[in-house]
This record gives C-alpha cells, structure tokens and sequence, in this order.
C-alpha cells in the first residue's frame, strides 16, 4: 500500500473562501507548466524529498514551503493569474 500527503489550500478572495487539496506531484505539475509558459523561476518549488517523505516534520515543513511557493506566485501576478494557477486553486468555480 502506498501512502500520499495531501495539502490544504485556505483560499480567499473577497467575500469568497474555500479549500482546495492537492498532492506534491500536482504542484510540481503546476511548476512545471509556468516554468514553461510564465518562465517561473524553476528553483521555486520545494524540491521532491524521497527519504521520510511522510515524517511529520517534512510534512509540517513542506507544507510551509508550498505556502510561500503560492503567496510567491500570488504576487508575481497581482492582477490576473495564470489560467493554470487559477485552476489549481479553482479560483472558475468560486469567483466570476
């Protein structure tokens, strides 16, 4: 049996909040795909730890690195996000 770690998104957006989940292999999904189309920084994301992966101080710590990866990538596009980011944190079903 395998075991996975899932992350929970708080997002807000004005009057709007929800949470999202997501598993380190969607974000690196995310990564890869605005490194190509938005040249993202590729060193952005936390890298892949194998080794103790599901420990709860890597959990506790990757899950702070995801969150400054998001808020990152949050301010690099204040205005509009890209349509993959905006998917990722289905930002089309809560805000029109």
């Amino acid at each position: 049996i395998s075991f996975f770690q899932v992350y929970v998104i708080q997002v807000s957006v004005g009057n709007y909040q929800w949470t999202v989940k997501h598993r380190y292999s969607d974000f690196h999904d995310l990564h890869e795909k605005l490194v190509s189309e938005k040249k993202i920084d590729k060193n952005l994301l936390p890298p892949k730890k194998i080794i103790g992966k599901n420990s709860k101080s890597l959990v506790e710590k990757r899950q702070k690195e995801l969150e400054v990866y998001l808020q990152t990538l949050l301010v690099k596009f204040p205005v509009t996000a890209p349509k993959v980011l905006s998917h990722f944190l289905h930002f089309h079903l809560y805000v029109s």
